[in-house]
């Protein structure tokens, strides 16, 4: 049986998320298109799909992905040029990074976090079974995953390229690979970090709001500051739901980056709570799954999907709060986005069915022992039976040896 607690604290997550998608995007919604249910409609369509692909991925032996982990990153590496190109690539909130179809959109960075764990996950556990996790073998990992970066980045969608880069330098970390790698790695990406808000001035803009959203508060710290002003009334128990006010013109589209914003203004710390006690039963259960997991293919995928749920949720909540800039990045299971949606379920999805795997043999495991101790028990009962007839036999030709004797004795003494 798979992990119930993993699979219900994800359902009851993604629904809370559906209802505060309507709370939190009503408004702009009837404003938008007048129709106040536009958002919460597409966004049960791919939970509907969501909870499909999870179940369905669940049932699927993990072998599949590492046997095609190669043609599923050939093809994900297709998708993101062809996105790049004008006229099949969709323009949206001034990045090109979404394949349009109909009214829905489709994002394939989000599909480049999968099949880059898989293949990352298959490619360690080649070099860790040869004994071969050194600098030599780290490097080319470490060229892929920057090659599939700096696409992302061509987009633009830096908060996405930062998620899929830094799951997957923790996930080589943990194979233990030289701490010295890593010190190199980081100097690279501060010079790295450097060169991009050259190239791109908005990022410095983004910073300084960071720092000082004040400094242009109409301009690129204003998000920060509404979001803070929907905190901030929160309270203990929140203005009740449906009567945030910052989602009335205030948040830019509330529904998608910013939408803990709203669940703080109208649950207050409670809700918050709430939403974070699910986070982390879901992270605990995923992490339970990967220390489990005997097969180092498992092990390492497992790994690399809880570090990518983790790391964004982690990212999200620190850019709500103004702990880091503004990235563009949803939080998982709650924030209005299909690409974002079906992708986080995948993921469960994959690690539910290596969890399953995991029960599946631990059970086999007992069985056979449970067997083993039957046979046993069965072995050792025919042997005390079979000892105690052997014991009697001897006693009674020792009783009939023993008046054989007395009978000789009494004939040699007459």
């Amino acid at each position: 049986m798979k992990d119930k607690i993993l699979y219900y604290a994800t359902i009851i997550l993604s629904v809370f998320g559906l209802v505060m998608i309507y709370s939190s995007s009503y408004v702009w919604a009837n404003y938008k298109f007048n129709n106040a249910f536009k958002y919460v409609i597409n966004q049960g369509i791919f939970l509907i799909l969501g909870i499909i692909l999870m179940t369905i991925l669940s049932k699927i032996d993990s072998c599949f992905y590492k046997k095609y982990s190669n043609y599923l990153l050939l093809f994900t590496f297709i998708l993101l040029v062809l996105v790049l190109i004008p006229g099949i690539g969709v323009v949206r909130n001034g990045s090109r990074s979404w394949f349009g179809i109909a009214s829905f959109g489709f994002q394939p960075s989000e599909i480049s976090k999968l099949s880059l764990v898989i293949f990352v996950s298959k490619y360690l556990e080649r070099n860790d079974a040869l004994k071969r996790v050194t600098s030599k073998f780290v490097f080319p990992i470490l060229g892929l995953i920057l090659l599939f970066f700096l696409l992302i980045l061509l987009e633009p969608d830096f908060g996405t390229g930062m998620i899929i880069v830094f799951s997957l330098i923790v996930l080589i970390f943990i194979t233990g690979t030289n701490l010295s790698i890593f010190v190199r790695l980081g100097i690279l990406g501060i010079v790295g970090i450097i060169g991009l808000i050259i190239v791109a001035p908005y990022r410095l803009k983004r910073i300084i709001s960071f720092v000082n959203p004040w400094s242009d508060p109409l301009g690129s710290g204003f998000q920060i500051i509404q979001s803070l002003y929907a905190i901030g009334p929160g309270g203990l128990l929140g203005q009740g739901f449906l009567n945030s006010r910052q989602k009335h013109f205030y948040l830019p589209e509330p529904q998608t980056d910013f939408i803990f914003s709203i669940i703080s203004e109208e649950f207050g710390f409670l809700g918050v709570l709430i939403v974070s006690v699910l986070f982390i039963v879901i992270f605990y259960r995923c992490i339970k799954t990967a220390l489990e997991t005997e097969n180092l293919f498992d092990k390492y995928l497992v790994f690399g999907l809880s570090f990518m749920l983790i790391f964004q949720t982690l990212l999200n909540l620190s850019v709500v709060v103004g702990l880091v800039p503004v990235t563009g990045v949803t939080l998982p299971f709650i924030s209005y986005g299909g690409s974002s949606l079906l992708t986080s379920f995948m993921m469960i999805g994959i690690i539910l069915g290596i969890s399953n795997k995991n029960k599946w043999f631990c059970s086999l495991y007992w069985y056979i022992l449970w067997k083993w101790m039957q046979k046993g028990a069965s072995w050792s009962k025919k042997w005390v039976q079979k000892g105690a007839s052997w014991n009697k036999k001897w006693v009674q030709k020792g009783a009939k040896l023993m008046k054989i004797r007395v009978f000789l004795l009494k004939i040699w003494y007459n």
